[in-house]
């Protein structure tokens, strides 16, 4: 893979997953709860998590098709996280990816309801993965569940709410936000991907995973500070307005940076056994720390 592209391999994945999950969720009665969720689901963005999993299946020797429902299944928990999010009681966002929230567009009640949908379905789109032994497949289930729940970006978001405004947030405490709020599905994605092709021991991958995905978070605390809201395709400066406790405050932008940068050349080098296959997912760990939204 010298000739390796990553524009290329993100173009071409994304066109999978677009189709598959324009495919997975089609308009039928009521019509409004249909329209509400591919509104938000569809709204565009990196497509990041399902192109993830689908990169760790096909390294350890699996097929793209047998991922697919799963990597959609995984879009649509990430959808949910973030209309709820967004709503008033949450973060309180009126714009993302560059498009009204969506309760600025269906309401409140219709954009709760939109996520429980997302949430639910993500879990019979996975029931219809074929070609994969079930006790791989309720591994995965399990994974997934324990991402999505209070152990994982639920009890994030839990934490990240108690904490706003108050000026004695620990390091260790943000460090848990972090891995949970966000990293908790991104490992999600990697390890479900990699059980789904067949992987028994996924312990390299998982570091692998924890580590883009507090790199990741790194990275958006950096970007709230530096970047626009129409390079973001939402509000910058949240995090400052929310007087929100992030790694650049407690560390300043260059160390984030640097500790961002360390953790990607370790989740790198945990793949160094797949050799050559793994170059797409340590592209994309790159790209993690590389990108400007």
């Amino acid at each position: 893979m010298n000739d390796f592209s990553l524009a290329d391999y993100l173009r071409d994945r994304q066109v999978v997953v677009e189709q598959a999950l324009s495919d997975a969720l089609t308009v039928s009665f009521p019509e409004q709860i249909y329209e509400a969720m591919r509104y938000s689901l569809l709204a565009g963005g990196k497509r990041l998590r399902p192109i993830l999993c689908l990169a760790a299946c096909e390294m350890v020797g699996g097929e793209l098709a047998i991922a697919l429902p799963t990597a959609c299944a995984l879009e649509m928990i990430h959808t949910m996280s973030l209309i709820h999010d967004d709503l008033p009681a949450m973060d309180n966002d009126d714009f993302r990816r560059g498009k009204p929230t969506n309760h600025k567009v269906f309401g409140e009640a219709m954009a709760i309801l939109a996520g429980d949908g997302l949430l639910a379905y993500a879990f019979e789109c996975i029931a219809h993965t074929r070609g994969v032994p079930s006790d791989r497949l309720v591994r995965v289930i399990q994974i997934v569940a324990h991402a999505a729940s209070h152990h994982g970006l639920v009890g994030g978001q839990v934490v990240d709410l108690a904490m706003a405004g108050r000026a004695d947030v620990e390091e260790s405490i943000l460090h848990y936000i972090h891995t949970h709020k966000t990293g908790a599905l991104l490992k999600a994605c990697v390890l479900s991907g990699a059980v789904l092709g067949g992987a028994e021991d996924v312990a390299d991958l998982g570091v692998y995973a924890e580590n883009i995905g507090l790199a990741f978070q790194i990275v958006d605390d950096i970007l709230d500070l530096t970047a626009t809201t129409e390079q973001l395709g939402k509000t910058a400066g949240k995090d400052t307005r929310d007087d929100k406790v992030t790694y650049p405050k407690l560390w300043g932008i260059e160390a984030s940076q640097q500790k961002a940068q360390a953790l990607v050349a370790e989740a790198k080098a945990k793949l160094a056994k797949y050799g050559a296959q793994a170059v797409p997912l340590q592209a994309l760990a790159d790209f993690v720390i590389q990108r400007d939204r």
